[in-house]
């Protein structure tokens, strides 16, 4: 990375922002990282030594805490948000004034100089057409609040120039924030310390990509921001749009134990069901760097650490 930028990362106290936020100093940028740190995590205490890192405790939402901060930043990566369907369902009006509304005041305090990459869900594509791949030209079609919430703030973003769209796919791995129930890291820990877990829907397709993977696909875009600006890029791992039950399979490869049944009734509240291509960013030269195999055995090792719920945002 050629020059050295400052960089604002609300939310960075979260699962990629933990990741993310020493990723980005480690490459000599200076970062400010804006949280209201609600799950009490101290998942950036070992950056506060580093001289260009700064932390301020406070609400996104907010435009008297935003504005002095986004004056001062090169790039904005807006991370804050209430990330999964469950948690949107649960506070709507929390989810929605979050994840769509303080992306609409942060657009309104931006230069036309100001660099902007966003992180989106791919679940806005919903329900795909059987067999045929999601692209980024392909209909958008938000099933859940927080789906119909993210395709908004995408379009809000997208609609200024100098602004980057990451589609993620199902985020996994381990981090200095954990998150417990993402859905590869949520059925792994099931796997290491229930041994079982029940099925809704278990043919329902997702795409998905290490938190890692995701860190560097920032990065990368800042390489490229020049290339890549003014357009939506899926990001996942091409060789892994797996149904849940072929899941289960990948992860009873590594912990033999496991068992899983689909439930005869009832029926999954997410009802997401696609597979993705992730061929655009890829052509700009991004390639994950992880695998699903990879981030199960890190989960493994993981789990044998945390045992509790406490790392999960639902």
């Amino acid at each position: 990375m050629a020059n050295k930028q400052s960089i604002l990362v609300t939310g960075g106290a979260g699962y990629l922002g933990s990741v993310l936020v020493p990723a980005l100093l480690a490459a000599g940028n200076r970062v400010t990282v804006l949280d209201n740190f609600m799950y009490l995590q101290n998942s950036l205490a070992q950056l506060c030594i580093n001289e260009n890192f700064d932390v301020v405790s406070g609400d996104c939402r907010k435009v008297e805490t935003l504005k002095p901060l986004v004056a001062k930043a090169d790039y904005i990566f807006p991370l804050a948000a209430l990330v999964g369907a469950p948690l949107c369902d649960k506070d709507p009006i929390a989810a929605t004034s979050t994840n769509r509304d303080a992306i609409t005041t942060l657009r309104k305090l931006l230069s036309k100089d100001q660099r902007i990459v966003i992180p989106i869900t791919n679940s806005g594509y919903g329900v795909g057409e059987q067999g045929q791949f999601c692209t980024e030209d392909s209909p958008l079609r938000p099933i859940s609040l927080y789906a119909r919430d993210k395709v908004a703030a995408e379009q809000i973003i997208l609609e200024r120039d100098n602004s980057v769209s990451l589609r993620l796919a199902t985020v996994f791995g381990m981090a200095p924030r954990m998150r417990i129930d993402l859905l590869v890291n949520d059925f792994v820990y099931r796997a290491v310390t229930d041994r079982f877990v029940v099925l809704f829907e278990a043919h329902f397709k997702r795409n998905y990509i290490h938190v890692r993977d995701v860190a560097r696909a920032f990065m990368h875009t800042m390489d490229r921001f020049d290339a890549m600006k003014g357009r939506p890029f899926n990001v996942g791992l091409s060789d892994a749009n797996l149904s849940k039950a072929e899941l289960c399979e990948r992860i009873k490869l590594q912990v033999p134990s496991f068992q899983f049944l689909e439930a005869p009734v009832g029926e999954d509240p997410d009802k997401r069901d696609y597979i993705v291509s992730n061929s655009r960013i890829e052509a700009t030269g991004y390639s994950p760097a992880y695998s699903l195999d990879d981030g199960i055995r890190e989960l493994i090792k993981g789990y044998r650490m945390i045992r509790n719920r406490v790392y999960g945002n639902v």
